[in-house]
């Protein structure tokens, strides 16, 4: 019974607890199908009196959200390409291969994660001024194409990986790009995952970035393009919840498709330390 008891109680609190995530995404629905207006009436009107459906069409009239989603789009995934590319090859040589200085190596590189982005956020953008790369995308790649925690995930779960098979790969004359592509990785798909979906998620939510180095309006991401909604004295809250509910989706989606290889992942890669 008191088993049983236990299991109700754990169940119950995370049925809350979810519930209790889920109040701010049902609110962005039901106010992204409210006129303006009717956002912030007290108390909360949770069903709309008329459903206004015809926002998801106006907001495409009124701002070029598909060139914002384009940018979007292309960003994160040329992102996320690249962390992925550079986070498992460092990971292999920091996990697999043996050099002077290698652990003390990886742990000040670790250690960088510690620092907060506001220290290094002023002499990153006078680079990147100095290269003339700001109002281009090539300062947001350059800046976010490498990553210390995408090396930590994929050394922890290369970790996993018994040395023996690039012992066994080495002797039949593999190089060690080799065995990188050839056997680590088509093991390593599950942190593979993992990594993938944490980078465009933090890519496509990412809003100091692109405010910081995009400045044409052509180049705006979803995020900035919300931002067209607010005005000096007023905002268009209907607008920016229509525009938070579509940016939504294909993170949802991808997640949705993803999940299972991101749990095992996420599972896997604490392991071994």
């Amino acid at each position: 019974m008191k088993t049983i008891a236990g299991r109700v109680t754990l169940y119950a609190g995370l049925i809350a607890a979810a519930a209790a995530v889920l109040v701010p995404f049902l609110w962005m629905i039901s106010a992204s199908l409210k006129p303006n207006n009717e956002v912030f009436t007290v108390p909360i009107q949770w069903i709309p009196q008329e459903f206004r459906w015809d926002n998801f069409i106006s907001i495409w009239q009124r701002v070029p959200l598909d060139s914002y989603l384009r940018n979007t789009v292309f960003l994160s995934s040329v992102i996320t390409l690249l962390q992925v590319l550079t986070g498992s090859f460092a990971a292999y040589g920091f996990a697999k291969l043996r050099f002077p200085g290698r652990d003390i190596l990886f742990f000040g590189y670790i250690a960088t994660i510690a620092v907060p982005w506001q220290a290094y956020m002023i002499p990153q953008y006078i680079m990147m001024q100095k290269a003339g790369l700001t109002d281009t995308f090539w300062s947001l790649i350059l800046l976010q194409a490498f990553g210390a925690f995408g090396v930590f995930l994929m050394r922890q779960y290369y970790l996993t990986i018994p040395d023996e098979l690039c012992e066994a790969a080495r002797m039949d004359g593999l190089s060690e790009y080799g065995i990188w592509a050839r056997v680590i990785l088509p093991l390593s798909k599950p942190a593979l995952a993992s990594l993938a979906l944490l980078t465009f998620v933090n890519t496509w939510n990412d809003y100091m970035g692109p405010f910081i180095y995009l400045t044409s309006n052509d180049l705006w991401t979803i995020q900035l393009g919300l931002r067209s909604f607010a005005g000096q004295f007023d905002a268009d809250y209907a607008m920016i919840m229509t525009g938070s509910v579509l940016s939504v989706l294909p993170i949802l989606v991808i997640f949705l498709l993803g999940q299972r290889y991101f749990i095992q992942g996420i599972a896997t890669s604490g392991m071994k330390g």
